[in-house]
């Protein structure tokens, strides 16, 4: 049996999004198209547009979808010369100057309008205080999670992605007031109100939508309570079993559902695969960095030493993740840690 334990890097699919994937297949016409096919996907497009701006905060103008966070990031921040923190995702730290100091898990940022700030961090799950003013955020992570609304976080752009939340794969969306003076990267047909050309992914779109409503109403709801329960749990019955184990950012404001902790001297990749193994899908760090061999540049800027940096693994809970995995996990892993201490 196996136990799905990263949801930071992919959420599974959600049935609201599923559902309004299925229904997107049977629409033939292409969006752009002005007789009554066209105007029929145009309108799921225009459905989802809504759906996402509201769960954001934003109004449907705001929205302009994309492939995903990463041409997001590459829109919003391309040629702006920001600066950001060395924590942020590759996706931004392409872009941007990395050199904000972080202390004690939270970035100083000293000019907030030449400046990017991700809401949450991938790997350990800190959450940042997005301040006044700020040029760009990455809400990719803290969407649906912690609150947020564009309406009075007071940023000039944030950007998501669909599969974070539980939509489809391959979708995203930037959020930037109507009017923004923002050159598009891909030119062509002039779709997305002109700043991203391409026949828009109308079945994709549509999960998002359906995904963003459904995010937003569990977050309202306060299902992920639970979910930082379970995660302190698991906290605690690792700790009881070893305790030289480094909870990285447990003095912080977390995400709920996010635990990375080090165990110096084994090795984050050799965990990962005797946990997959044992049936656990956990992970490393960032998706986007599994099966390179570096040392997280995250956990580095986090003052970890060499050693620990290489030896942190993170497991990402959902709200569908129950208290029995979480204990099955925390006894494995420690089964494990102990075979490996004593050989």
């Amino acid at each position: 049996m196996r136990t799905y334990l990263d949801y930071n890097a992919t959420a599974p699919l959600r049935t609201e999004a599923r559902a309004a994937m299925i229904a997107a297949m049977d629409v033939v016409g292409n969006p752009s198209s002005v007789y009554a096919e066209g105007r029929a996907a145009k309108g799921l497009i225009e459905t989802a547009r809504a759906q996402v701006a509201e769960a954001v905060g934003a109004s449907g103008a705001d929205v302009v979808f994309t492939s995903g966070a990463t041409e997001a990031a590459a829109l919003a921040l391309a040629g702006r010369g920001l600066k950001a923190a060395p924590i942020e995702h590759d996706a931004v730290h392409a872009w941007v100057d990395p050199c904000l100091p972080v202390v004690d898990g939270a970035v100083q940022v000293i000019d907030p309008a030449g400046s990017a700030l991700q809401l949450a961090n991938s790997e350990t799950g800190i959450v940042q205080e997005l301040p006044q003013g700020l040029a760009v955020s990455d809400i990719t992570q803290g969407f649906g999670r912690v609150p947020f609304s564009f309406s009075w976080a007071g940023v000039g752009m944030v950007f998501l992605s669909a599969h974070k939340f539980g939509g489809p794969k391959g979708v995203g969306a930037l959020i930037m007031p109507q009017g923004t003076d923002l050159p598009a990267q891909i030119k062509g047909g002039g779709q997305e109100m002109g700043r991203r050309s391409g026949t828009e992914n109308v079945v994709a779109i549509a999960g998002m939508g359906a995904a963003a409503v459904a995010a937003q109403a569990d977050l309202a709801a306060g299902k992920w309570d639970r979910v930082a329960e379970l995660r302190n749990i698991l906290e605690n019955a690792i700790e009881a079993t070893e305790n030289r184990t480094i909870f990285v950012g447990k003095g912080c404001e977390r995400l709920p559902n996010t635990s990375c902790f080090v165990t110096p001297g084994w090795k984050g990749e050799t965990q990962v695969m005797a946990m997959d193994l044992a049936g656990f899908a956990v992970s490393a760090g960032s998706a986007c960095s599994s099966g390179k061999v570096k040392v997280s540049r995250v956990l580095r800027a986090l003052d970890l030493n060499e050693t620990e940096a290489a030896s942190a693994l993170r497991v990402s809970l959902g709200l569908e993740t129950t208290e029995d995995e979480v204990m099955r996990f925390a006894q494995t892993w420690s089964e494990k840690r102990a075979r490996r201490r004593a050989a």
